[in-house]
């Protein structure tokens, strides 16, 4: 069975949306289409959904470090004579800002749109765990003077090291200005189009309404409730004396059977679910790289009152984050959460400036 789904959202909401079907290693293992008029919801499963980069503004700016409110802001005003003055209405997403201090991946999305895209995937009670746009799909190529180009659609897709655009195909010759161009074709498409979507840098549902937060930490929170339900009903089968006790124990096991087959839907024949699934939650890294924990981190940020995220430095360590808040003890609501999301925080430093606690941190892979 596949682990994840990766939806293409079509261009227009009558039209049928292709799927691909990924496994845990990335593999392509199936392919097929949803219809708008089909009568059953799609089997539930892990969902990344590819948005027409057509629809999305991605560029790479020149930011002013600060916090990500000030950097998100710093975005709007740079892009406010190329959306027509209509900033307002866009959500901006923002790629780990680079170690060099280079020019910051953005992607711009109108709010209502995003919000049709989410409301048409609900029909078939899909609610994605990321968002991404197409062009980000596509691997950045090596050299600079080459673009990397696919078909996608009736659009061509256009990936360099600082563009990433999908127009029409009578385009292509004009926005490449000259630059290679070098096409994924056949076979070698789908996976690439996979690969890039699980580990796109920018999550379009990064501020629109939160929804990450609810998908990985429901998910890690469903891990944490069926690893303790295993280490409880070996204790209570064996002190079981009293039909309370008894029954408890058969909850906790239906709880963990549940639990597991909730996260993985393949599981559901297994005579014991509950010992794959948390050996598949301890090998696996935490769902959508670096876009996927720096949107855990915008959400426990979020939680603690008074709290800031000053800088996101994406290196070869993992995501680097340095947080101001008020007090010492924030740092453990915010370790709590990323934890439940399933990322590993190590603590490098934590000191007093200005009255307020500075702290950062590294986050790698999952626990």
């Amino acid at each position: 069975m596949s682990h994840a789904r990766i939806l293409f959202i079509p261009t227009h909401a009558t039209l049928p949306a292709r799927f691909l079907l990924v496994d845990r290693e990335g593999r392509v293992v199936g392919r097929g289409e949803l219809d708008p008029h089909q009568a059953e919801p799609p089997p539930p499963m892990r969902t990344i959904a590819v948005a027409p980069g057509a629809d999305v503004m991605t560029r790479w700016l020149d930011l002013p470090p600060g916090n990500m409110a000030q950097a998100r802001a710093a975005a709007r005003w740079a892009l406010r004579d190329q959306a027509a003055g209509e900033v307002d209405g866009l959500d901006m997403a923002l790629g780990a800002a680079p170690v060099d201090g280079g020019p910051r991946l953005t992607a711009a999305v109108s709010t209502k749109l995003l919000q049709a895209w989410l409301r048409w995937m609900e029909t078939f009670d899909i609610r994605p765990e990321a968002v991404v746009p197409d062009n980000l799909c596509l691997p950045a190529p090596l050299e600079a003077e080459t673009l990397t180009a696919a078909r996608v659609g009736a659009d061509v897709v256009l990936r360099g090291s600082d563009l990433a655009v999908t127009v029409q195909a009578d385009l292509v010759e004009t926005i490449a200005a000259g630059r290679a161009l070098d096409w994924l074709e056949g076979e070698a498409l789908d996976p690439a189009l996979a690969t890039g979507a699980m580990a796109a840098p920018v999550d379009l549902l990064q501020v629109h309404d939160r929804r990450e937060r609810g998908q990985a930490a429901r998910g890690w929170r469903l891990a944490a409730g069926l690893a303790a339900a295993l280490l409880i009903s070996p204790l209570v089968l064996m002190a079981a004396e009293g039909l309370r006790d008894r029954a408890a124990a058969e909850h906790a096991g239906a709880d963990a059977k549940g639990g597991a087959v909730k996260l993985y839907p393949e599981l559901a024949t297994a005579d014991d679910p509950a010992p794959e699934a948390l050996r598949r939650l301890g090998a696996g890294p935490p769902p959508g790289g670096a876009a996927r924990a720096l949107a855990a981190v915008f959400a426990a940020v979020e939680r603690v009152p008074g709290a800031e995220l000053d800088d996101a430095i994406l290196g070869g360590e993992g995501l680097r984050v340095t947080l101001g808040h008020p007090t010492f003890n924030n740092l453990d609501a915010v370790r709590v959460d990323l934890s439940e999301a399933g990322l590993a925080v190590v603590d490098e430093a934590s000191a007093e400036e200005g009255g307020r606690m500075v702290s950062t941190f590294t986050i790698g892979g999952a626990r």
